[in-house]
């Protein structure tokens, strides 16, 4: 390895734990939580340091401020989407992630630039350009994924939320009722949303409004077609009883044939490894010997 690529491997190694260093005290020292704590403890409205009297948030706002006037507003909007679909995560605002952008966009800028004034091989330039470009869209794809994970407890979720509602129902309770007690009753993200929506009807949106603001929040098709025909029943008088119990049927069997479609796609799955992995060494097995006593049987001639 030569100086040049030794100094631009330095030069990385060091931008790397700049980066994670600001991290880790961004994300340890955060002032919106310190001061959000210190008004809990002393009762008051104001968010201002105790120990110093300035205003910290402000300092906060006005950097996250900055980050979203320099953030691309494609960029800002899908990263909006992408945290909406996420459930919003407390501990990781969409300030504190456009911060972070902005972080990881000057010190990227940085090193691109020293490694750049180093005339280094054009496959080390490569590689810093690439990894500078999916570290800025990192959070991104994080919050993709855990919008994926999200509907998919969504989805498994739903059926039975959906009986327990109907058996509430049918007991005498309102809907407004068992959807409290299937919320109450449940853990995962499918009950915060219908927390949500409840906390919407109290605040005086309409029981549509709340409705339709639920399917913005999530992509999961048969919760919006759940919402759909709660919305026609209570816009039409149908009873939503036969309603609740139509959808419980319907998204038990969608479950079952789920759950039946990724039981034929093992065979398709695990064909690729046993083709790849297993049947070579099968081969070797029962092959091997064969082969050794024809080159030996040849080589004795």
């Amino acid at each position: 390895m030569t100086m040049d690529a030794l100094v631009i491997l330095a030069v990385i190694c060091t931008a790397l734990a700049v980066a994670t260093g600001v991290w880790l005290v961004w994300t340890g020292i955060d002032p919106v939580r310190r001061g959000a704590q210190a008004n809990l403890r002393r009762g008051g409205v104001t968010l201002v340091a105790a120990s110093s009297g300035q205003p910290t948030i402000e300092r906060t706002v006005s950097l996250s401020a900055l980050a979203k006037r320099l953030t691309p507003a494609l960029v800002l909007r899908v990263l909006d989407r992408q945290h909406t679909l996420a459930g919003r995560p407390a501990a990781w605002t969409l300030e504190k992630l456009l911060t972070l952008k902005l972080l990881w966009l000057v010190t990227a800028l940085v090193v691109n630039v020293l490694i750049a004034l180093s005339s280094p091989p054009p496959v080390i330039a490569l590689m810093s350009l690439g990894v500078s470009v999916v570290g800025y869209f990192l959070p991104e794809l994080l919050l993709n994924s855990e919008g994926t994970k999200r509907n998919q407890q969504i989805e498994l979720e739903l059926a039975d939320t959906l009986d327990q509602m109907t058996i509430a129902v049918e007991a005498g309770l309102g809907f407004d009722s068992a959807m409290a007690r299937a919320a109450q009753n449940g853990k995962g993200p499918l009950a915060n949303e219908l927390v949500r929506t409840l906390q919407d009807i109290q605040m005086g949106n309409s029981r549509r409004q709340a409705f339709e603001a639920l399917t913005v929040r999530t992509t999961v098709v048969d919760l919006r077609r759940f919402v759909r025909a709660v919305i026609q029943a209570d816009a039409y008088g149908v009873s939503i009883a036969t309603v609740l119990r139509t959808q419980a049927d319907e998204m038990r069997l969608k479950r079952r044939q789920r759950a039946e479609e990724k039981a034929q796609k093992i065979p398709v799955k695990v064909l690729a490894p046993l083709m790849l992995f297993i049947l070579p060494v099968i081969f070797i097995v029962v092959m091997g010997p064969a082969a050794i006593n024809i080159v030996d049987s040849f080589s004795g001639m």
